[in-house]
């Protein structure tokens, strides 16, 4: 599955995430963990383990959304998407392991009546949202490396 290529709204982004591909992936598919370390996520539930077709149900900037898992394969790729207030929205996450860490991409379409009042608008929601949670997810990522590493050193401060 991909994004719907033909929305009025796509938003396309990646980072270099330096840390490992399992300790990224498990940070990125515990949804229920989302608002601990996503400055853009009030809350997040998935309502049954992660598979095709299960149902996750998260809060972003007071907007209630319903997600559901289109597509899962494994420390690779993830898509949900789903409607939430006349937004139809499909959302594609690649992890690529490269050398230093892992490269995240991001895909993101949006359609839809409220998208095609205002796609200028629209496009620079989801783009600073986009940017705002890979950043998160990097941060996030790159400093549970460094904490470990430095209980592995048995220092009392991360390098930072």
């Amino acid at each position: 599955m991909d994004i719907d290529l033909h929305a009025p709204v796509i938003v396309e982004h990646q980072t270099l995430v330096r840390a490992p591909l399992d300790q990224v992936w498990r940070l990125h598919t515990d949804i229920d963990a989302w608002p601990t370390w996503n400055a853009g996520i009030d809350t997040a539930a998935l309502r049954q383990e992660l598979a095709v077709g299960a149902v996750f149900d998260w809060e972003t900037h007071g907007l209630g959304i319903s997600s559901t898992v289109a597509e899962l394969v494994p420390r690779r790729r993830i898509v949900w998407g789903g409607p939430a207030h006349g937004i139809d929205g499909v959302h594609v996450w690649t992890f690529e392991p490269v050398d230093g860490g892992v490269l995240v991409r991001t895909r993101e379409s949006w359609a839809g009546a409220p998208v095609e009042a205002d796609p200028e608008g629209m496009r620079a929601a989801l783009d600073a949202s986009i940017r705002a949670w890979l950043a998160d997810l990097k941060r996030t990522a790159e400093l549970g490396t460094e904490l470990k590493r430095t209980a592995e050193l048995g220092t009392d401060e991360p390098r930072l």
